[in-house]
C-alpha cells in the first residue's frame, strides 16, 4: 500500500469498525447491568458511541425485519465496510496495473 490516501481511507474504515465493536460490547454490558449508565464516564462514552454509530445503523435497522430483539445491523455494517475496504484496494491495484 504505497498510496497514503489509500492507507488513510483503509485506516478510517477500520477505526469505524472498531468503534462499532466497542458500541456493541458497551450495549451488552449495559443490558446485563455490568456497567451503570448513571456514571458520567460511561454515559459520555455511551453517548459518543451512539452519536457516531447510529446514523449508519439506522437505515440498516429500518430495512431489516424484526428478529425478536436480536440486532444484527452492526454485523451487516461491518461486513459492508470490510467489503468496501477490500473493493477500494482492489480498484487501486486495477488502476495501477
Amino acid at each position: 500500500m504505497g498510496n497514503p490516501f489509500l492507507w488513510l481511507i483503509s485506516t478510517l474504515i477500520w477505526i469505524y469498525i472498531y468503534i462499532l465493536i466497542a458500541a456493541a460490547i458497551l450495549s451488552w454490558l449495559v443490558a446485563f447491568n455490568v456497567v451503570n449508565t448513571r456514571n458520567d464516564i460511561v454515559r459520555n462514552i455511551s453517548y459518543f458511541l451512539y452519536a457516531v454509530t447510529e446514523p449508519a445503523l439506522r437505515p440498516i435497522r429500518a430495512f431489516m425485519p424484526n428478529l425478536g430483539g436480536i440486532d444484527i445491523s452492526p454485523v451487516i455494517l461491518m461486513i459492508g465496510l470490510i467489503f468496501l475496504d477490500k473493493f477500494i484496494i482492489w480498484l487501486y491495484i486495477q488502476m495501477i496495473t
